[in-house]
């Protein structure tokens, strides 16, 4: 057996969705009512219920390159063909090229993996899972609403960092870019800013509404 298989190459059916980045092990629920993706999905149940997701740039128009493999979990039909399927991220992939466009895209795609890890990523896990508590914490406080994290976040290092990704809201682009990098390491440290700043941000605006409370 030869390395090939470590450049595994395979056809896959693709669905672009605006502002959507899908990641590893991370659910997407999607309700289906376009014809040509209603074919797609017949297709595919009829397979390995596996299909490509894509990120539509909204500005720019132009569809990713790099996505997540999504594979059927469950499904149900509506009486007028629409249906509403739970989809669970699989594997990341590169597109190679388009084999076809119609009725939807398909293509030639191939796998992408983290490279190992050089150093522990531990302790820069556990700074990214304080600093997501701390504007959990913040969060909740500014909005007096209740928000917990789930009990089962995940504790290594890399699906922490696809589950802190794929919970950023509103920066589909930035979720892209950490969809795409392959070092677990520089993907964490990158989090860390983000949460630092967005702390930062939700620390300062806490003082303001403590200020303005106690004025009251």
């Amino acid at each position: 057996m030869t390395s090939s298989s470590k450049i595994a190459v395979r056809e896959l059916p693709l669905f672009p969705l605006p502002e959507v980045v899908l990641f590893p092990s991370r659910p997407l629920p999607l309700h289906i009512f376009e014809f040509r993706y209603r074919i797609m999905m017949n297709t595919i149940l009829a397979g390995d219920r596996r299909f490509g997701v894509l990120m539509i740039d909204p500005i720019k128009g132009t569809i990713a390159n790099v996505g997540c493999c999504a594979e059927i979990i469950h499904y149900q039909r509506m009486p007028d063909d629409r249906m509403e399927m739970l989809t669970l991220g699989q594997q990341r992939f590169r597109v190679l090229e388009y084999i076809r466009e119609k009725p939807y895209r398909v293509g030639l795609v191939e796998w992408i993996e983290d490279q190992p890890p050089s150093q522990d990523l531990r302790p820069l896990a556990t700074e990214v899972e304080q600093l997501l508590r701390d504007v959990v914490r913040l969060s909740a406080k500014l909005t007096e609403k209740n928000i917990e994290l789930p009990e089962d976040l995940p504790d290594l290092p890399t699906e922490l960092s696809y589950w802190v990704a794929s919970n950023l809201y509103g920066v589909a682009p930035e979720q892209q870019a950490l969809l795409e990098m392959q070092d677990t390491s520089a993907r964490l440290q990158r989090e860390a800013e983000i949460l630092t700043s967005t702390r930062n941000h939700l620390a300062a605006r806490s003082v303001l509404k403590d200020t303005f409370d106690n004025m009251g």
